[in-house]
């Protein structure tokens, strides 16, 4: 691609989406402009110009052109940067399991949900709605391979790493540990933070925590 081009993101800190994006444009050495939405107050004119249809982030702005939907967004960076290493597989069987797992992991968005939006004697079932497809992906999918995808972090690293920032929310709220519930998917996790790609564009978790809580008391959780 030209030197010249304008990438933009539009996006919100905390969102497990938005980080997929910016995870994949870390991996590719992107450089972009980035523009915080402020989910909580009102979307601007311009995500809702770039996105009419769900109004939602992430929407990536390439030369003026948006593409929406976050996986749409890393298939679309990994074809047009071809020239850094792929992150979906070459193999049209492996690519088409890697977006099945990869797919999968946004059950966990509303899984999640059930254990941060509801009151405290709702929290059992929130747990083990959220663990058991967490543990289905740890055994089915990642096994003892080190990334997802086996030796090389990938398509299906990039789409459940956002949702790591947002364990120790999920934790902390519910009481319990997904390092003991899952084990790999928590050594996955900590390799995953290892590459810079992924701990500089990563949430802080603890600021996450903090708006969650946040949320619950105005809204009579706590």
């Amino acid at each position: 691609m030209e030197n010249d081009d304008e990438v933009i993101l539009l996006d919100f800190w905390p969102s497990m989406f938005g980080m997929r994006v910016r995870v994949a444009l870390a991996e590719k050495a992107i450089e972009y402009e980035y523009k915080e939405e402020d989910l909580f107050t009102s979307k601007s004119s311009l995500l809702l110009k770039m996105n009419p249809i769900h109004k939602k982030i992430p929407v990536l702005i390439h030369n003026g052109r948006p593409v929406c939907e976050s996986f749409v967004v890393v298939e679309y960076i990994d074809e047009v940067w071809k020239d850094k290493a792929p992150l979906l597989p070459s193999h049209p069987y492996d690519r088409s399991q890697a977006r099945f797992w990869a797919s999968y992991t946004d059950k966990l968005y509303d899984f999640g949900r059930r254990i941060w939006t509801v009151k405290r004697e709702e929290f059992a079932e929130g747990k083990k709605d959220f663990i058991d497809p967490l543990k289905l992906l740890e055994e089915a999918a990642l096994g003892d391979k080190p990334y997802f995808g086996g030796e090389s972090f990938g398509f299906v690293d990039i789409a459940l790493i956002g949702f790591y920032s947002w364990f120790y929310t999920y934790e902390t709220i519910c009481n319990f540990s997904i390092e003991a519930e899952c084990p790999k998917i928590a050594a996955w996790g900590k390799r995953c933070m290892k590459r810079e790609s992924v701990s500089k564009s990563l949430a802080d978790s603890r600021k996450i925590y903090e708006v969650v809580i946040e949320f619950r008391k105005k809204n009579g959780l706590e």
